[in-house]
């Protein structure tokens, strides 16, 4: 087996895989949906952070604009615009 980690040790990569193939499905999407919501959460107070004046609307579009591309965030400033929310 090829390791995917260069910095873990071929048995115990091999061993986590083991584990994680062994889980449930329900197991693995709540680990999924966990690792997710963590680095969304953190994506966003990183954004905060560098852009302590922007207000949560502005927020809201610097992340969709880093993650989603700025088109998309363009867009739906305009969305919103058009509907004053």
């Amino acid at each position: 087996m090829i390791t995917q980690s260069p910095d873990t040790h071929p048995k115990i990569e091999e061993l986590l895989i083991s584990l994680i193939r062994s889980s449930s499905t329900a197991k693995r999407i709540s680990r999924v949906r966990s690792l997710s919501e963590s680095t969304i959460r953190l994506s966003r107070r990183a954004i905060m952070r560098a852009n302590p004046d922007l207000d949560k609307k502005e927020l809201n579009l610097k992340f969709i604009s880093y993650h989603y591309g700025e088109k998309l965030a363009g867009l739906l400033r305009e969305y919103m615009e058009t509907r004053s929310l």
